[in-house]
């Protein structure tokens, strides 16, 4: 059975009762009506400024539209991209030609962006209701871009963002990354700013030690499990070479432990 859109709306968390689905196509809008229209090279702003004003016709766009509007970019014939899924709060302005309406992006289908092509039926219609859009299949998913690792001293995860990195393979240069070094790392409740600060030694290392918090919440520790992993953000106080000696990596550990405060007043026993 092929793929539709529907169940990638439904496991996304929208409702297509309560979305509209949009294809924009590439056209020059013309010099009185304001906009700059959509071309190949338009930016993201750009394609956001465009989608924020509509037709004032209530033929042409609904007079109360869904606060949830999936948004694609025609491609060929009968194809269209998604370019974002936005939020809208309601109109802001009508001038008689174009309403403008306050909308924000959403994180719903951020995984999929540019990255999912669905067939896209009748070629001159542009907007719809979710529920019809439902039942268009889906082409392709393409595969994700690969994220650049942003490096040791730069790398801050909260627990979403590293289950997400040990999952996705666009984060595989980062696994590969955390594999090679072992070190000192810190927890930071977000919720008090307690701290935890743990190792990663001998056989195992960051990648190795970061899965287990990744999988289980709270790795092992004691003093984590009682713990929401959603307030966790991860980090990096500083990492070294798999062959450096236990001892230096217990002396590292220790130091930060001390400079944190985090055996008084964070979530280390010891």
């Amino acid at each position: 059975m092929a793929l539709t859109l529907g169940p990638l709306l439904l496991d996304a968390g929208i409702d297509p009762g309560q979305a509209l689905v949009v294809r924009h196509a590439f056209a020059q809008e013309a010099p009185e009506s304001g906009l700059a229209g959509l071309h190949a090279d338009s930016t993201h702003a750009e394609i956001f400024e465009y989608t924020r004003r509509q037709s004032a016709s209530a033929r042409s766009f609904p007079t109360a539209p869904s606060p949830i509007w999936v948004v694609f970019i025609k491609e060929g014939g009968d194809q269209a991209r998604l370019w974002s899924v936005v939020e809208c709060y309601g109109e802001v302005e009508d001038n008689g030609i174009f309403r403008t309406f306050h909308i924000a992006d959403s994180e719903h289908m951020a995984d999929l962006r540019n990255r999912l092509v669905i067939g896209w039926k009748p070629p001159r219609t542009w907007r719809m209701n979710a529920t019809t859009a439902a039942s268009y299949p889906v082409v392709g998913i393409a595969d994700a871009e690969p994220i650049p690792f942003p490096g040791f001293d730069r790398l801050v995860l909260s627990h979403v963002q590293l289950q997400t990195m040990m999952r996705e393979h666009r984060y595989a240069s980062w696994r590969t990354a955390l594999s090679s070094v072992v070190g000192v790392y810190m927890i930071t409740d977000t919720r008090d700013g307690r701290h935890y600060v743990g190792k990663a030694d001998g056989l195992e290392n960051i990648r190795q030690r970061w899965n287990a918090y990744a999988t289980n919440r709270h790795g092992g520790n004691v003093e984590l499990r009682p713990l929401d992993p959603t307030s966790f953000r991860f980090s990096l106080l500083r990492v070294f070479d798999p062959s450096t000696p236990t001892r230096d990596i217990d002396i590292a550990e220790s130091h930060f432990k001390d400079a944190l405060d985090s055996r008084r007043h964070g979530l280390n026993r010891n």
